[in-house]
């Protein structure tokens, strides 16, 4: 049974880049996708749910915001659109994800850094995070999103905030039943398109 996953480090599946004109927060943008990463065909629902509902961002010159697991960048993209002066950064496992969410940055003009969780965890070097905006991998199974939801929320500046998309019938409720009985605070902002919008606060 093949292993190949959007979530694995270097997907075996290839294929050429294709263009595609995408629509973002009241935004155009033209990005590059590839197969073998999420949703490499458009942006899927979870993301545009996200990104219609959560609040624009409001942060000072040096804050950091992150998009955890950010694919071929379109949450990666809109943050860096409307984050000003903070230092927005795209992260995830897959090393074309992370390849092709560099290049959509350019393509766009927009400025950003693209990690591995490794340079992340090196560039951080004790720095705070004040804002995440999230499609969380949900399919890694619930042990690994949760070591993977704790590394960066434990992360966050006291007065930062994270927002996570996740499907009602992958387990929204029960998640955000567990982050509260791991003491961050996590309250529910919106529903859409059987898709909760979490927000959560430092423990």
């Amino acid at each position: 049974m093949s292993t190949d996953h959007y979530f694995s480090e270097n997907p075996a599946s290839a294929g050429p880049e294709t263009e595609h004109a995408i629509h973002l927060r009241d935004r155009q943008y033209k990005v590059v996708t590839q197969a073998g990463v999420f949703s490499h065909e458009k942006v899927d629902k979870g993301t545009a749910v996200l990104l219609d509902k959560v609040p624009a961002p409001e942060l000072p010159q040096g804050d950091l915001a992150v998009d955890v697991g950010c694919g071929w960048g379109p949450i990666t993209l809109a943050l860096a659109r409307e984050a000003g002066g903070a230092e927005v950064w795209g992260v995830d496992v897959n090393e074309r994800a992370r390849e092709l969410a560099a290049k959509n940055l350019e393509r766009n003009n927009l400025k950003g850094r693209v990690y591995s969780p490794e340079e992340a965890e090196a560039a951080l070097a004790g720095r705070q995070i004040n804002l995440i905006w999230s499609n969380p991998p949900v399919r890694i199974g619930k042990e690994a999103l949760h070591n993977l939801l704790v590394t960066w929320l434990d992360r966050l500046a006291p007065d930062g905030t994270a927002y996570l998309v996740v499907q009602k019938n992958l387990g929204a409720d029960s998640l955000q039943r567990w982050l509260v009985g791991q003491g961050y605070g996590c309250e529910k902002i919106a529903s859409a398109k059987g898709y909760r919008i979490l927000a959560v606060s430092s423990r």
